[in-house]
């Protein structure tokens, strides 16, 4: 009896340890896939549509293997491969993470949640890779502070923005960096034409700024003129209808600069929700419609307009 319960127990360890080891064990193997993927979309050339080389290992959706597509086509080289990513919340998921872990990129990331940014300074990932994180809150004011203070500067690889609020207004006032590549969140409920984004407040936070959830940063059309003004090509969107991707135009090589009307994708996000917070899965034209009387700033003309007095959107 004694022997059958030394045995129970020494299994019950060997299961417990191998618990432990299993999401190590998972990330090796999304990784070893990747890589696999990798090879098998640069044997495809240059592509029609990046949504094309989609894959995902630690980002949302599929940036992952966007960004590994349009690092070879915009020829990154070695001694570039920095990146900045801020709205990273706890680096889980993330744009940069498979560069950082996967291709030895190193860089910064921030986020305005300092709990968030602790528990990546204590996870082995931030000892193990050339990575800063910095806990701030981030607006067109203290941008380039906020870089520079890191000590990036000049050329880099890629850069990542993702703070649900003054996207549009973040990217206009940085200068202290200039990415070969940038991805960029719109909010695809503003639809493909329009020239839009939330007007600029430096404490704008998307769950205070409206009840429902869906008043947040700006149309793709906005970033396409903004890219654009900067020097950067809009080459594409996800297919989750949240992220866009832009190359510096001495980058660009093969591929093929888009409109926000042919890279427009509409996300089928329902995170709307009521005063008191609970989710109404609003989608389609109702979510437009639920913060029709709120403003906007046309990035054209700089005046302030309601959602419901622009034509057609």
């Amino acid at each position: 009896m004694m022997a059958l319960f030394r045995q129970l127990r020494r299994w019950v360890r060997l299961y417990a340890r191998s618990l432990l080891t299993l999401p190590d064990d998972l990330t090796e193997a999304k990784i070893l896939t990747a890589k696999a993927l990798i090879n098998q979309i640069a044997e495809r050339g240059l592509l029609l549509d990046i949504q094309e080389a989609e894959f995902r290992v630690f980002s949302q959706f599929g940036e992952d293997g966007i960004l590994q597509y349009l690092i070879r086509q915009a020829r990154i080289h070695k001694e570039l491969h920095t990146f900045v990513e801020f709205g990273v919340e706890s680096y889980t998921e993330a744009n940069t993470r498979f560069l950082l872990v996967n291709d030895n990129w190193r860089g910064l990331i921030m986020d305005g949640d300092s709990d968030n940014i602790a528990k990546v300074k204590e996870s082995p990932i931030y000892w193990r890779h050339g990575l800063i994180a910095v806990a701030a809150f981030i607006n067109a004011d203290n941008i380039n502070q906020l870089i520079g203070d890191a000590g990036l500067r000049g050329e880099i690889g890629i850069l990542s923005i993702d703070i649900d609020g003054n996207d549009y207004w973040v990217w206009d006032r940085i200068t202290i960096v200039n990415p070969s590549i940038v991805v960029a969140e719109y909010n695809s409920v503003f639809g493909p034409r329009h020239a839009v984004t939330v007007p600029y407040d430096p404490t704008f936070v998307r769950g205070k700024a409206h009840y429902s959830n869906l008043y947040w940063g700006c149309s793709l059309k906005a970033l396409e003129i903004l890219g654009d003004r900067k020097g950067y090509a809009l080459v594409g969107s996800n297919s989750a209808g949240n992220n866009a991707f832009f190359v510096r135009r001495d980058c660009i090589y093969g591929l093929r600069p888009l409109k926000a009307e042919e890279a427009y994708v509409e996300s089928q996000f329902r995170e709307s929700r009521e005063r008191t917070g609970e989710l109404t899965f609003l989608r389609g034209a109702d979510r437009l419609n639920e913060i029709k009387d709120l403003d906007v700033c046309d990035v054209l003309t700089g005046k302030i307009v309601k959602i419901r007095d622009i034509p057609n959107i």
